[in-house]
């Protein structure tokens, strides 16, 4: 692969940009295609200074939009990182249109895209709020748990991993589709729900409220960017038409997260309490012993390891 680039879309996001860096620390050129919606060039300042200079392209582009093929076909990636995406939960059930536009109607174009110009693989971004609402006895989830998503972001993710079958199938283009835990750590912003984290950590350190939705003991899988970067890495050559559990399989309250965060902070407000928002399940966790048997990955970053590895960024930047 050392002749040919990896694209990355959604490049200067959260994930992507962590992906960004670990693909030119591997010895990769990279391409990072990202429209700025939400992500940021600050994000992708080391990429783009002079120690990456010759290796780093960014193109500043809306996958809806046209522009993608020609991008492609400039620099020929035989593999595509597919992160780009619509990834508030709260938003895609109050604008369903926008959320199906960015997530199916912008994949497609991903996906024809790279047929069209020779790429390899899609190394998808899919998430665990592609699934529906799972009993405490089913958890953690593994690839086999196949119940409707409760948000229509979940059902946008869902419908992606029949398409890229579908272009398997037809065009002989692999994927490999990675569905996500609640990734946090450093270049996240506060957008989807994973963003809690961040959230927490910038309004602790602003001394500001933070609110709780619901009771707070609502669980999540927190998983670790560099950990999640890594499976994207592993997946560009392995896995090839498997969809793999990407996460820790340890739930966390969300009032055990706040707890343990401002503690860290010195943050010494009670929460704001506020109802629960609609289309987010109660707990999830998921099992990532498929990906342990096909990517040889699994994670190693413990939660507080994460966290206070995220706290001192954000405080790097405050």
């Amino acid at each position: 692969m050392a002749d040919r680039p990896v694209l990355v879309t959604g490049g200067a996001g959260f994930i992507g940009s962590n992906l960004v860096r670990r693909l030119l620390e591997d010895g990769h050129r990279v391409v990072a295609v990202d429209d700025l919606s939400t992500g940021a060039l600050e994000n992708l300042a080391e990429a783009r200074s002079e120690r990456a200079a010759g290796r780093f392209t960014f193109e500043r582009l809306d996958i809806r939009r046209g522009g993608l093929q020609a991008v492609m076909e400039r620099h020929r990636p035989e593999v595509v990182h597919h992160l780009a995406a619509q990834v508030d939960v709260r938003r895609s059930v109050e604008d369903p249109l926008h959320d199906a536009e960015v997530n199916v109607l912008g994949t497609i174009a991903v996906l024809e895209a790279a047929r069209l110009t020779g790429v390899r693989r899609i190394v998808y971004a899919s998430s665990v709020g592609s699934y529906g609402e799972p009993t405490l006895e089913e958890l953690p989830v593994d690839e086999t748990y196949d119940r409707p998503a409760t948000s229509q972001y979940g059902t946008s993710k869902r419908v992606v991993l029949d398409y890229l079958a579908t272009y398997r199938e037809l065009y002989g283009l692999e994927s490999t589709p990675l569905t996500l835990a609640n990734v946090y750590g450093p270049h996240q912003t506060t957008a989807g729900e994973g963003g809690v984290v961040a959230t927490f950590i910038g309004r602790m350190l602003d001394r500001q409220p933070c609110a709780i939705y619901g009771d707070g003991e609502q669980t999540r899988d927190f998983v670790f960017v560099d950990d999640v970067v890594h499976a994207f890495v592993l997946a560009m050559d392995r896995a090839e038409g498997q969809r793999l559990m990407i996460g820790t399989g340890h739930r966390t309250s969300i009032n055990q997260l706040f707890r343990a965060l401002a503690a860290a902070t010195g943050y010494d407000h009670e929460p704001l309490r506020k109802p629960a928002r609609l289309g987010e399940v109660r707990h999830s966790a998921l099992d990532a012993r498929r990906a342990a048997a096909e990517l040889g990955w699994k994670p190693w970053t413990t939660l507080e390891e994460g966290l206070a590895a995220t706290l001192g960024w954000a405080a790097g930047r405050a």
